[in-house]
């Protein structure tokens, strides 16, 4: 006795596939995630990676230390995110070009009181900052903390007894104007 498809034979596989329980439907499937979803989810985990990169970057310090030299040149500048940026002429000496350190100021106390600075020798502390993912902190990887102004030292005066000053110009000569004679007292 054939019933329904006639290419199924009678077996008990065939005969528990023709009937229909409950236990023999599948899961239901859990909604699928739009590309949307995804796309929005990622490119905020990516932000909130950055955002934790970056504070941590600023947080650790790569080096810190201290340079000396003229104050050359301090501003602010930048096209979108403005910062102070400055330059130390280091190794004042006749004849040798100065070497020119960059470095960058994230306080604005530091920077009024550097603007005043300009063109004075000073002392700088900073701490390098290595791998920012962008300028709006600085240009440079040296962030500038503090600074003190230093006393240009006198020269030294060489023991043979050579003069370091200029000659004194002799100087100029009076017009000639007639000779008066003193006075006599009677």
């Amino acid at each position: 006795m054939i019933t329904g498809d006639p290419t199924m034979a009678e077996t008990p596989a065939a005969a528990s596939q023709s009937t229909t329980s409950p236990a023999a439907t599948p899961p239901p499937r859990p909604p699928r995630r739009s590309f949307r979803s995804f796309f929005w989810g990622s490119l905020i985990g990516a932000l909130i990676l950055i955002g934790l990169y970056t504070m941590f970057m600023l947080w650790w310090s790569y080096s810190e230390g201290e340079r000396a030299g003229v104050l050359q040149k301090f501003s602010k500048r930048g096209w979108i995110c403005k910062t102070y940026e400055g330059e130390l002429a280091q190794y004042i000496v006749g004849g040798v070009a100065p070497q020119i350190w960059s470095f960058s100021v994230r306080d604005p106390v530091v920077a009024e009181q550097l603007h005043k600075a300009v063109g004075q020798q000073v002392r700088i502390h900073y701490q390098e900052h290595r791998g920012l993912p962008t300028t709006c902190f600085g240009e440079t990887d040296y962030f500038a903390d503090r600074f003190e102004i230093i006393n240009v030292p006198e020269p030294v005066r060489p023991s043979s007894g050579l003069s370091v000053e200029p000659a004194a110009a002799p100087a100029p000569a009076a017009t000639a104007a007639p000779a008066t004679p003193p006075p006599t007292q009677p």
